[in-house]
């Protein structure tokens, strides 16, 4: 593992966080309603996860591209994983922004971070990725089948 900036990591993130600020302006229909009852202890996880895989990601320079081989395979994998996040979004901004859009997904970001991890042998990476795994699904989960009950 070697310390320095890593570009691939600031540009995950700004995928990540762009849709993210917009989201915060545009929230679904009584998203309010299901905050409130959001498990503790996952939503710990998931914010832990959070704060680290947004260090790690940026303070590690393995995950810069090098050279291309067969293991930047990994890397491309994970970019699809982002693209597709990506595509989540732009669904869901042009949804009518009701609970049921927000939790159609095209899978999930935790994923696109650990296969980034393993693409650059980090595994400060890989287990924060976990981390964040465990609390952001397990959250989404929750209001998801909040949401199916209601129906």
């Amino acid at each position: 593992m070697n310390f320095g900036f890593s570009y691939v990591g600031l540009i995950y993130l700004l995928m990540l966080f762009i849709p993210n600020i917009l989201w915060s302006k545009n929230k679904p229909k009584d998203y309010e309603k299901y905050v409130v009852n959001e498990n503790k202890i996952l939503l710990m996880f998931e914010r832990i996860g959070e704060v680290l895989v947004s260090c790690f990601v940026l303070i590690f320079s393995d995950f810069n591209i090098n050279e291309i081989t067969l293991w930047s395979l990994w890397l491309f994998v994970s970019f699809v994983f982002m693209i597709l996040y990506e595509i989540y979004w732009v669904r869901y901004f042009k949804s009518q922004r009701l609970l049921k859009d927000f939790y159609s997904s095209l899978l999930g970001i935790p994923v696109a971070f650990l296969l980034l991890g393993i693409y650059g042998k980090n595994i400060f990476l890989i287990i924060s990725a976990i981390i964040l795994g465990i609390g952001h699904i397990g959250v989404h989960i929750n209001h998801y089948n909040e949401i199916k009950q209601e129906r």
